[in-house]
């Protein structure tokens, strides 16, 4: 059964850090795409970022790239999103994901909200 648990959300203020990550499980995960996805309150699903298998490819949405960095840890079977100088329009459920886009398969999200 394949698990995605992310964990590392909470209340940043404006310009704050934060660092997710997603425990994965029941597949290959060091053979495997894995990207980040969001939602914010009232609007659909929206892809945010994903990696190669190996790491070394990324690729980010405009309006996050520059500000977020997605790495992960083969070893350790965990996927990373670090998030710098968040902004309000960041607020969102943030989502692990088996794939490439936005049907891809997903955990049950860690909520990350930015407000002063």
């Amino acid at each position: 059964e394949i698990q995605l648990v992310e964990s590392g959300g909470g209340l940043v203020q404006p310009g704050g850090s934060l660092r997710l990550s997603c425990a994965a499980s029941g597949f290959t995960f060091s053979s495997s795409i894995m990207s980040w996805l969001r939602q914010a309150p009232g609007k659909g699903l929206e892809w945010v970022s994903r990696i190669s298998s190996g790491g070394r490819i990324t690729a980010y949405a405009d309006s996050v790239r520059g500000r977020f960095t997605i790495s992960r840890d083969n070893a350790k079977n965990t996927l990373y999103l670090q998030l710098n100088s968040l902004k309000p329009e960041d607020t969102a459920m943030y989502y692990c994901a088996l794939g490439v886009n936005i049907y891809a398969t997903r955990g049950q999200g860690t909520q990350v909200t930015v407000s002063s």
